[in-house]
């Protein structure tokens, strides 16, 4: 919405425009103005559009205040005095050389021509409503197609994903299944932090015993020395397991096939492609492998020429083909064999050989790409 021009009014929305003095007002400016300016022509504002838009009856061009009498029928569009005045100036005599008629004189011409006119219109208008339902079709066609494609990479790398973490799991798995089998039994760790003690204790219970000998308690000594000979069994088994474990030589490697991984990683790189439409034929082929034919050279495609189309003569071929830079050719009989040429050379009509280093042919039936074996005839003009 526009502003007051007023510098006291500039926060109020303008409510109309003066053709006189080219300025917005608000409520209070109109009022003034009015009374002030009773013969100046006032124009209502609409809001969301532009003051340009307004049809005011009077001439827009930069200090013209005169009403629009005239037709300029070299430019079709209405004109002023000022316009058409023989004296140029700066801002006068724009239209001084054209074909001038008063407004008048055009007006039955207008008449018919906006019969004609609200006839195309309401053509345009079903027209333009099937042209609006097919795009929609076609958008919509689009977003499904691309929510699919977005669907089928993410179940593919879902598919990949899954796979890898459960021979990481396997993997995992088989490391804690091969130390449980030949890891250190857990009695020996217990007795092995007793084993200093109970040597200590069994050498002082038996020099105790020793030194304390007495016939009067016969059978409580043989019977403390039956528990140290027990001790010291029980001792060297420890000690012999202890000999056993520590022999034991156990380990365990991830020895990963490097080869097989790299080959992995290379074919993760090929596990897919964004396949689109660059040429416009209507003959199906791979487009990937033509483009890796073209060492995937990237380049606008324009269909220049098709027989169906442009008819079949060479001078057809050559009014839509000539000088047009790089070509590729696709051809399909009518029973069913496709094949084609690429040449970097421009096509023109002068006859005879030409030498082209990139030119090939192929075959779309068989997928194979044919070289030149010799470049002086690669090309050949009829």
């Amino acid at each position: 919405m526009k502003k007051c021009s007023s510098l006291k009014h500039n926060e109020n929305d303008a409510i109309s425009f003066c053709q006189e003095c080219r300025i917005c007002m608000c409520n209070k400016c109109e009022n003034l103005h009015s009374e002030l300016f009773q013969n100046h022509h006032i124009f209502k504002l609409e809001k969301n559009k532009d003051i340009t838009d307004i049809f005011t009856g009077f001439c827009k061009e930069k200090n013209h205040q005169t009403e629009l009498k005239y037709f300029c029928k070299t430019h079709n569009i209405l004109c002023c005095a000022e316009c058409i005045t023989r004296i140029k100036t700066n801002v006068n005599g724009q239209h001084t050389d054209c074909d001038i008629c008063i407004i008048e004189d055009i007006e039955n011409d207008k008449k018919n021509k906006l019969k004609e006119n609200i006839k195309i219109l309401e053509d345009l208008s079903i027209n333009l409503q099937k042209i609006i339902n097919d795009l929609k079709i076609i958008i919509e066609k689009i977003d499904k197609n691309k929510e699919e494609l977005k669907m089928n990479i993410q179940n593919l790398f879902t598919k990949i994903r899954n796979t890898l973490n459960d021979k990481e799991d396997e993997l995992l798995l088989k490391i804690d299944k091969k130390y449980n089998k030949l890891s250190i039994n857990e009695e020996i760790i217990k007795e092995i932090d007793k084993f200093s003690n109970k040597i200590k204790l069994s050498f002082e219970k038996g020099k105790e015993i020793e030194n304390n000998w007495n016939n009067n308690k016969l059978n409580s000594l043989i019977n403390d020395c039956l528990n140290i000979e027990n001790n010291i069994k029980d001792i060297n088994k420890i000690k012999e397991n202890i000999k056993k474990n520590n022999s034991l030589k156990f380990e365990l490697k991830f020895i990963p096939n490097e080869d097989e991984i790299n080959q992995f990683l290379e074919n993760i790189k090929k596990f897919g492609y964004i396949n689109s439409k660059i040429f416009d034929s209507k003959i199906e082929f791979d487009e990937e492998l033509i483009k890796t034919w073209l060492n995937n050279r990237e380049f606008n495609s324009e269909l220049l020429y098709r027989k169906t189309r442009d008819s079949s003569t060479p001078k057809d071929f050559h009014n839509k083909c000539d000088n047009k830079g790089i070509t590729i050719i696709f051809i399909e009989t009518t029973k069913g064999y496709k094949f084609g040429g690429y040449t970097e050379l421009q096509w023109d009509n002068k006859s005879g050989e030409k030498k082209d280093k990139s030119t090939f042919i192929f075959s779309i039936n068989k997928n194979q790409k044919f070289t030149a074996r010799n470049n002086n005839g690669s090309i050949y003009l009829s």
